[in-house]
């Protein structure tokens, strides 16, 4: 996490990212583990019925071919090694092809067996190379045999009848489970070799999920540490201011009418700052609480700008600015809002804007509309403002220069509570700046 340094202030986040990373890490591998398992098992049972499939197909489309030509129980008519041209008599080697016979297609594919029995289950032909074992003629239908050796087969059993109806015998067609045993074993070592490399993947990707979780809270936090440092900091110095003047005051053993004077004004100039702080975080607080709530009615833009110019007007004059106001759009520009507020909101951007403009300079109103917003424009010839200090102006109690805007006064806070009108009224609040040539500030407002 960026700026996340483990710090006695900040464990507490270190630890909420581990048991994220824990939780996210252990439901992933649950569910990675379970559809794993469940993978494995509907592949299973897939081929399974695949191989099922074949075996009943092929059983159901010999036994229907065979039977008509079938005459005495346990023997072969001349017409069944006609339609069974691949056969060959338990005696011969079936494991070499027979030159000029017809292989059925089943027999071409390695594992699959056909064997013709008689009543008391003695192998009369065979196609393929079946198991040494033989199920029992009695036991048809589809059957699992396993050999000593590990081999398995699946094998399908039907019983045979002739023209008569007389029971002549047994066919059986069954498959090696050698292939599919060895594919599957391939995939168990995929899946068992393959989940802890994913498990890994997850692990990591749930520390970044759970950083970027938490990046908001730790920001927060921040924030309101910073706000109380910057908060203390302000409040302190006149605090001291106040507690200085009044020890002045009780040790000094005697006090004309003039020093208890300006004693009295220090006192009463500070507790002016520390009213006007606690009014602005106050107005803060509100706008960020209650920006749903605000009391608005119809607002024109070139009244309170009108208005903002003539309350200005002697500050500017004092501090031999030009202050002045271009004509606005013909558009009538009116917006929706608290009309308080929103004389507060260019106030203080236009009052900013007059603090860092030397003598001789110029401050500039203009009212403008575009794409349904209307633009507020303030522009100025100051001391600007350089590009990395840009985006952090609008923080509560942030200063470009520490010394300078103190000694002009003011808590640092005018421009937040303007970013946090402008955010309530549905607008937004831009600067574009150059340093040593000025700054223009547009507020956005959302036209009715």
């Amino acid at each position: 996490m960026r700026n996340f340094k483990p710090t006695l202030q900040n464990r507490a986040f270190w630890l909420t990212r581990w048991r994220l990373t824990v939780l996210y890490a252990s439901t992933m591998g649950i569910i990675l583990t379970a559809s794993a398992i469940g993978f494995y098992i509907a592949m299973v049972q897939d081929h399974r019925r695949e191989i099922d499939h074949r075996l009943e197909t092929v059983a159901s489309t010999l036994h229907d071919s065979l039977e008509p030509s079938l005459d005495q129980p346990g023997q072969l008519t001349p017409v069944v090694w006609q339609l069974l041209p691949s056969l060959c008599s338990p005696t011969q080697d079936c494991s070499q092809p027979i030159p000029d016979r017809h292989v059925l297609s089943l027999m071409h594919q390695e594992g699959y067996y056909l064997r013709l029995l008689n009543l008391s289950g003695e192998v009369l032909a065979i196609a393929g190379v079946p198991p040494k074992q033989v199920i029992q003629p009695l036991e048809a239908g589809l059957h699992t045999l396993n050999k000593a050796d590990g081999t398995s087969y699946r094998q399908m059993s039907l019983l045979l009848k002739n023209n008569a109806g007389i029971s002549w015998g047994y066919l059986q067609v069954g498959s090696s489970l050698q292939l599919l045993d060895r594919h599957l074993s391939w995939v168990q070592w995929a899946l068992v070799g393959g989940l802890p490399l994913a498990l890994v993947l997850v692990w990591g990707a749930s520390w970044w999920v759970a950083g970027v979780a938490i990046r908001p809270a730790y920001q927060a936090y921040r924030q309101i540490e910073q706000f109380t440092a910057d908060a203390a900091h302000e409040l302190r110095t006149p605090l001291a201011a106040i507690r200085i003047s009044a020890e002045s005051v009780s040790s000094a053993y005697q006090i004309t009418e003039s020093e208890a004077r300006d004693v009295l004004q220090v006192i009463s100039r500070q507790s002016q700052r520390l009213t006007a702080l606690v009014n602005d975080l106050l107005i803060l607080s509100r706008l960020n609480q209650h920006s749903d709530s605000l009391q608005t009615t119809l607002v024109s833009l070139p009244d309170l700008v009108s208005d903002i110019e003539e309350e200005l007007s002697s500050l500017a004059l004092s501090k031999k600015i030009q202050l002045a106001t271009l004509p606005p759009d013909p558009q009538k520009l009116t917006v929706r809002g608290n009309e308080e507020q929103l004389y507060r909101l260019v106030l203080n951007v236009v009052s900013n804007a007059l603090k860092y403009t030397p003598e001789g300079g110029k401050v500039i109103l203009q009212l403008l509309s575009r794409d349904r917003y209307a633009l507020i424009q303030v522009k100025d010839t100051g001391i600007g403002i350089a590009p990395q200090d840009q985006g952090k102006i609008f923080d509560r109690f942030y200063r470009v220069n520490s010394d300078r805007s103190r000694h002009t006064g003011g808590s640092g806070l005018g421009l937040a509570i303007a970013q946090a009108i402008t955010h309530a009224h549905g607008g937004n609040i831009l600067i574009r700046s150059e340093l040593g040539k000025g700054s223009c500030f547009t507020i956005q407002l959302p036209l009715i």
